[in-house]
């Protein structure tokens, strides 16, 4: 309810009451306050009609708080108001405390995954530190408005902040029972070290005093100086260094090395020299109050989703559709108070082996970014059991708690103070490749998860990095090792030496293979981490932010190798007697960590063991087949082994380049003006066909083989370079006169190749080509079923626009069929089929399914035509559309589902409607891609065909997509 009287204050949702008498005559003018906006007000009396209507356009202030002020018009005593206010806001703000929460895990959109799970831990009753989360909805209006703090929010963090603030019983600013905080930000996916976080928030000349107090001097200025230089930092954009500069010359002064050997009279000199640096570089004084520094950090935190860093990360990482991120404000607990205290980062189990065993490092008197920004080597988890045995076993029940709870793998934060455990973090782990399969198979065993949950545990990118080449024989190298560091991420690399991000990623850029070598990494070195195969730091630990990256990436990682020198300025390696410039070639074994000289020889790898066991499981439950494009006998045995079903798409043209004679009497065929010379030059051709044809249909004994009739533009086989040396190369090469060779080049060129004189049209305009190939296939298929194989050919006719170009090709194909068969008395069952990638061929795909056994959508030129894009000139604009958001993907990199992927569900529509038992695939790069291959599944497409090496990829995807 809201009275209408001068000065007074009230608060409505349907504002409806009678006036009292004493506002009779002083209603004009009078203000009506409400903490929401009113859409509707009118003030009535039983014969009188007045209005109430905004006094200002903006929100006006009253004791610190925002109300919209309404102003009275004239009207008279005994009047009625009546308001209809605006829906009322969303809740932006959710507390949590121990066996209390206002949120929850299934809430990561909204709170991010480390609020939803700060939530969830206090829930079920584990030590989390009371706090806050500010939404991620907050963020995205903070992001919409230009930069503006979404009106009531603020009062909303205060509301929040005072449970907060009872639950530990002490205030933010009181010296007395001071109440210190950290912000932190998380975003619904990880993005580890990408955002900001400030700890000791609250700190200022009164409160260290209270502190110091009660915890002692140390603690208390060795926190506040850890605050002003993050706050300095993250708030107000000053360079770290600034702080580390008076840091080192301070130590230098009193002549110690560690941090930890400063005095409490050091370090609040410290606190003066950090103040100073403040005001130098911002022209202000550093805020006093604690509020206010409350204010500018979740500012800064929203602020930081756009940073840069956080940019390219998402880039790289193809984050896309997140509304922000939320911001985590929490009560700090402390691990720097003395040996009773520290703090550290494990994972329930072994992230890059998958081992059953607490895998973590610990920092006995040391805050949470000491472990996590790598500045200081921590130690094992051993050390925390030996010198905190309670609060170790107490961790040790906690993880078995959330593994079973969360039934994953979880990588967690904690903290010691004085003895007791608090919880500060768990999310799911992020692991490689070789660790994420060993997870899903052993808990599986364990009986945590089923076999089908088990396919979820596992993405994509895993099975990528379990598919790279490792080592060859890694004893025949010891005696070339230099230095050993710390396994952070397994596999191998091979590189060049770079000192820096940015000739990282110039490198790669020239297409160099790279191994970025730093004292220790930060969140700005992203580009030069993901641009390097391999990443190698002297400090830092299993934990440390090279680490959980690399292992995030399945990128080769050695962090902590203390044996060598890095001097990042003269770009320089040294271990021993070696020093190793900027370009010299080194190896390195991420799962040893072993630092090797020189380029080491590397194995391919093999499909066998837990691996074996958890494609077992994949293939049970997939519903979609997976093939492979292979055009050789040896791409049909990889593909094989690799678990394809068959072979989606052979491309015939690649068997053209396989020696100089074969593409000599292509080049024949090519020049020939009579159908006479043409026929010999195929003459010439078809053993060399028939014989490729065998050795895959060997390889494939069993499985389907769709091989593509000559697709691409005939000047594609001729020579490059200047167009004099090509005529004169051709004319040497089939015996035709140079003005011959220029007459016929001439008539070959192309104003736009890609839609010029392929595909099909070579086949209708020249019939014995398509008689050569078919021939080829045929004999082939013949000669291997009186070998015993199975052979099982399927056609395809590429590039097909309107159902006459595919009626005129399988006329040719079937006379062939029936006189291969006449001359030889056998029989071959085989089907024929065309490429839909032709937007016109997806809209007429029920006239052109009357000649089709099946349909495979080539969705590269389907992509390239849908869009008018030329594959070949689309990176000169691609960039550009990524960046400013025109395009979430490259198009030809993940289907387009809105557009090409419609094109794709009309046709298999349209043709099954013509012949229900169509098969339908693809065979374009979108085979192998996981996003695209959920969606071919959900199309209704019986298969999908990629490289040899994506096929347990795309075998992946699609039991993911089915389960």
């Amino acid at each position: 309810m809201v009275f209408v009287m001068k000065g007074i204050q009230g608060r409505a949702n349907i504002i409806s009451d009678i006036l009292k008498d004493t506002c009779a005559d002083s209603c004009v003018g009078s203000l009506a306050w409400t903490n929401q906006k009113v859409s509707t007000v009118r003030l009535r009396k039983s014969s009188l009609w007045g209005t109430l209507e905004p006094l200002k356009a903006n929100c006006m202030h009253l004791k610190g708080r925002k109300y919209s002020g309404l102003a009275v018009m004239p009207g008279v005593c005994r009047c009625q108001v009546v308001a209809t206010p605006n829906t009322k806001t969303k809740q932006r703000v959710f507390t949590f405390g121990k066996n209390w929460s206002e949120g929850n895990k299934s809430m990561k959109s909204l709170l991010g995954g480390k609020g939803a799970n700060l939530a969830e831990m206090a829930s079920i009753g584990l030590s989390v530190p009371p706090g806050l989360t500010i939404s991620t909805e907050a963020c995205q209006e903070y992001l919409e408005t230009g930069n503006e703090l979404p009106e009531g929010l603020w009062e909303e963090v205060l509301e929040g902040l005072k449970k907060v603030e009872n639950d530990m019983n002490a205030t933010l600013g009181d010296p007395f029972k001071s109440l210190l905080l950290s912000v932190r930000s998380g975003a619904a996916i990880s993005m580890p070290g990408m955002m900001d976080t400030v700890l000791n928030l609250g700190l200022n000349g009164e409160v260290v005093i209270g502190l110091a107090a009660k915890s002692g001097e140390r603690f208390a200025y060795d926190s506040y100086r850890r605050f002003l230089d993050m706050f300095g930092g993250v708030v107000m954009g000053i360079s770290h260094s600034l702080f580390e500069q008076e840091l080192q010359s301070l130590k230098a002064a009193k002549g110690v090395t560690l941090d930890t050997d400063l005095t409490a009279n050091d370090l609040k000199q410290l606190v003066v020299k950090y103040k100073d640096v403040y005001v130098q570089a911002t022209g202000k004084q550093f805020p006093e109050d604690p509020k206010e520094q409350l204010y500018l950090s979740v500012l800064a935190v929203f602020n930081s989703w756009n940073s840069p860093r956080a940019i390219k990360y998402r880039n790289i990482n193809q984050i896309t559709g997140l509304k922000g991120t939320a911001v985590n404000v929490q009560s700090m607990v402390f691990g720097n108070m003395g040996s009773t205290s520290g703090t550290g980062v494990l994972f329930t189990r072994n992230p890059s082996t998958g081992e059953k065993k607490l895998y973590g490092e610990f920092l006995i008197n040391a805050q949470g970014e000491d472990v996590v920004a790598g500045i200081r080597t921590p130690e094992d988890l051993d050390a925390m059991r030996q010198s905190m045995p309670e609060a170790y076993n107490e961790l040790v029940e906690n993880c078995k708690i959330l593994e079973k709870h969360y039934k994953d793998m979880m990588d967690i934060e904690f903290t010691v103070q004085e003895n007791r455990l608090w919880m500060l973090q768990c999310r799911s782990g992020k692991r490689t490749g070789t660790g994420a399969v060993k997870i899903a198979v052993d808990m599986v065993k364990e009986g945590l998860v089923e076999s089908h949950s088990a396919i979820k545990m596992v993405e994509p990118r895993h099975l990528d990095q379990l598919l790279h080449p490792q080592f060859n024989d890694p004893s025949r190298y010891k005696d070339s090792v230099i230095a050993t560091g710390l396994p952070a991420s397994p596999g191998a690399a091979i590189g060049q030496i770079v000192f820096n991000s940015e000739d990282a990623e110039a490198w790669h850029a020239q297409e160099k293979a790279v191994i970025l070598v730093r004292n220790e990494t930060s969140p700005e070195d992203v580009g030069g981490m993901h641009a390097a195969i391999g990443i190698l730091t002297s400090r830092g630990g299993m934990t440390s932010h090279a680490a959980v990256v690399a292992r995030g990436w399945g990128k080769c990682c050695i962090s902590g190798c203390t044996d060598i020198r890095v001097n990042e300025n003269e770009k320089t390696l040294t271990v021993g007697k070696h020093v190793l410039r900027e370009g010299d070639w080194i190896s390195i074994n991420g799962t040893t960590g072993e630092v090797i000289l020189g380029k080491q020889p590397l194995s391919p790898p093999a499909i066998s063991g837990d691996l074996g066991t958890f494609m077992t499981w994949v293939d049970e439950q997939r519903q979609l087949k997976v093939m492979a494009n292979a055009d050789t006998p040896d791409d049909a045995l990889t593909a094989r082994k690799n678990g394809a079903q068959g072979i989606g798409l052979c491309r015939t043209e690649h068997m053209f380049f396989a020696s100089e004679s074969r593409i000599k009497a292509v080049r024949e065929m090519i020049m020939a003006v009579t159908a006479e010379q043409r026929q010999a030059a195929l003459d010439k051709l078809l053993p060399y066909q028939r014989s490729d044809f065998e050795g895959i249909f060997r390889a494939m004994d069993g499985l389907p083989v769709t091989i593509r009739l000559l697709d691409p533009p005939l000047h594609e086989f001729l020579p490059e370079g200047d167009i004099n040396e090509i005529v004169s190369k051709l004319a040497s090469e089939t015996g035709i006169s140079e003005d011959e060779v220029f007459s016929r080049v001439e008539k070959l060129s192309e104003v736009n190749p890609m839609l010029g004189f392929r595909g099909c049209r070579l086949g209708i305009s020249y019939p014995e080509l398509t008689e050569m190939q078919v021939t080829a296939i045929f004999q082939a298929a013949i000669t291997m079923i009186n070998q015993g194989v199975k052979v099982l050919p399927e056609i395809m006719v590429p590039l097909i626009g309107t159902p006459q170009e595919l009626g005129h090709q399988v006329g040719i194909i079937n006379k062939v069929a029936e006189r291969i068969f006449s001359e030889t008395s056998a029989c071959v069952k085989y089907k024929v089929g065309t490429m839909i990638e032709i937007p016109r061929a997806a809209l007429v795909a029920d006239e052109i399914a009357q000649n089709a056994d099946f349909f495979s959508f080539g969705t590269n030129d389907l992509t390239q035509m849908t869009f008018g894009y030329s594959r070949d000139d689309v990176s000169k604009f691609l960039p550009a559309y990524l960046s400013q958001g025109i395009l979430q993907n490259d198009p030809f990199e993940v289907l387009d589902q809105r557009g090409v992927g419609q094109l794709i569900k009309i046709a298999t529509e349209r043709g099954r409607k013509a012949k229900p038992d169509l098969k339908v695939g693809i065979c374009g790069e979108h085979g192998g891609e996981p996003s695209s291959v959920a969606f071919f599944a959900e199309a209704g497409l019986d298969y999908v065909s990629c490289s040899p090496f994506r096929v347990p990829i795309a075998r992946l995807a699609a039991a993911q997509a089915a389960c």
